[in-house]
């Protein structure tokens, strides 16, 4: 006697999960450009690492001998795997059975993700490609009756964000929970072209406002990574599922653990004579910030987050010696660096990331300020800025600063947390205040301007007499500034202000105070 039967039994249905929705469905998936999950989760892990968890649930119908007749497997694929030889929770979305919807999963399977991510202290990938809520209203129609929306075990996903990297790709047309599901993540790629995310369908916003839009129209890429509801654009599928491995290289796989230290591949006493004339003298003509990472931080190793949104900030992970920095920098090309309602909430976010992993920060400084005008204040710019700076205020991360340019006003006061040591350098190219000269004359001497025969002479004369006052010297002598350097001494700089960072990362291991926030 043995149990052989029942164990060929157990491989004829993993045999149908396989199959998942049918040979026709999976067909119409892949004329579409879309991958099966199975293969997503394939491509995304190290070969032959994933451990399956519930491929057995489904839906199974019975003949009258009790022998199984048909099977359909449950619309959520999810286990363990590894990913660069690091172990992951990953949970996926089959669209081709009941359009990914919950109410097609078979238990909470969705759930028992977010828990084996949270208790195993793992990173979570969330593969998302449906609705991931409720289903349709068919499932009123069968249930013969409504119910109360809630969302299973949300208090496990909102606690995930405070413990453990949690990623996310919409794959597909994503709506309602699926769609809150990928925003509720520390990083989102959306697939251009064959992917869409919305809060609801075409066909809900033609019922509701009777407005026809395409799917495209409604939350494709181009709308989505310009809104700040995803972080960055795929190409494709593959390159998508790359992305998030690459943003997990540079965490670790919980907060009670170091980000992952690469082999140096770089030289760390590097200098850039390309740094010596980077920022123009003249002051209207902006630099170049992706070229400024580039040159200082270790080659290749750049990653930028959220380039279209917010784009007077660039936000990126990075390498310094082998060594995983959050990097923040202005820049001047869009809105002359300006930091608009986009671009502080983009900030925010970013610093919580940061601290939350224990990430040293990096802030190349070229900040005019907040924006200014009538759009910029009814978009409540001022309240989003302050929310940036609290998040300096209230990190608790090694942090250092790089003064490349400009530093006027409340915004750039957020340039580093002054009750506790300021760390920065100043490039001879710096200048600061609470306002630029040129709008500073304008508001300090508005009677004077006004009651000129030659307002415009009289203004030129005041602002070159002031500009002699721009100079960082000056600041320097009153100890203003700590110390004025070598644009081509900020890679060793910050390679040594590193080291010293990750030294001391060990005891501040563990969750921060709060949650970080999507």
């Amino acid at each position: 006697m043995s149990w052989k039967p029942e164990l060929e039994e157990l491989a004829r249905r993993a045999a149908w999960a396989e199959e998942m929705g049918g040979a026709e469905r999976v067909a119409r998936a892949k004329a579409a450009g879309r991958g099966t999950v199975r293969e997503r989760i394939a491509q995304l892990l190290d070969p032959g690492s994933f451990h399956e968890t519930g491929v057995l649930a489904g839906r199974a119908e019975y003949d009258d001998a009790g022998r199984l007749a048909s099977f359909t497997p449950s619309n959520f694929v999810c286990g363990r795997g590894r990913i660069d030889g690091r172990p992951v929770v990953v949970g996926g979305d089959d669209f081709t059975v009941r359009g990914g919807a919950a109410d097609g999963a078979i238990g909470n399977k969705m759930g028992w993700a977010e828990k084996a991510a949270r208790d195993l202290r793992l990173p979570l990938v969330r593969l998302v490609d449906g609705t991931g809520g409720g289903g349709s209203v068919k499932t009123n129609a069968t249930l013969r009756r409504s119910y109360v929306p809630y969302i299973p075990d949300f208090d496990v996903s909102v606690e995930l964000l405070g413990h453990v990297p949690v990623v996310a790709a919409a794959l597909g047309p994503v709506a309602g929970l699926g769609a809150a599901r990928v925003a509720a993540s520390h990083f989102s790629v959306i697939v251009r072209g064959t992917s869409q995310l919305f809060v609801a369908g075409p066909p809900v916003v033609r019922r509701a406002l009777g407005r026809d839009v395409t799917k495209e129209e409604l939350g494709g890429a181009a709308i989505q990574r310009s809104s700040g509801a995803v972080d960055n654009e795929a190409l494709d599928e593959a390159d998508a599922l790359a992305q998030l491995r690459r943003f997990l290289s540079y965490l670790p796989s919980s907060v009670w653990e170091l980000p992952p230290r690469h082999e140096p591949a770089d030289d760390p006493e590097r200098r850039e004579e390309a740094l010596l004339s980077l920022v123009p003298r003249e002051r209207r003509q902006p630099h170049d910030a992706r070229k400024l990472l580039a040159l200082v931080l270790d080659v290749g190793s750049v990653f930028e987050l959220g380039r279209h949104f917010g784009r007077p900030l660039v936000t990126a992970l990075a390498r310094l010696d082998g060594i995983p920095v959050g990097v923040l920098a202005n820049d001047p090309r869009q809105k002359g660096g300006a930091m608009d309602a986009d671009a502080t909430q983009k900030f925010a976010r970013f610093v919580d990331l940061c601290d939350t992993f224990h990430l040293p920060v990096v802030h190349f400084v070229d900040n005019p300020g907040f924006e200014i005008g009538v759009e910029s204040e009814q978009r409540g710019t001022i309240r989003h800025g302050v929310r940036a700076l609290f998040s300096v205020y209230q990190a608790t991360i090694p942090w250092c600063s790089i003064l490349v340019r400009r530093c006027f006003g409340v915004a750039g006061a957020g340039h580093g947390a002054h009750h506790r040591l300021n760390l920065r350098y100043a490039w001879p190219s710096a200048e600061w205040g609470s306002l630029p000269i040129e709008g500073g004359v304008e508001a300090a001497y508005r009677r004077q301007l006004e009651a000129a025969p030659d307002p415009d002479a009289l203004r030129a004369e005041l602002e070159a007499g002031l500009a002699s006052l721009r100079s960082p010297l000056l600041t320097a002598e009153a100890f203003g500034i700590e110390e004025l350097i070598d644009p081509r001494e900020t890679r060793p700089l910050l390679v040594e202000w590193v080291h010293r960072a990750f030294a001391l990362l060990p005891s501040r291991l563990g969750p921060i105070t709060r949650g970080a926030r999507p």
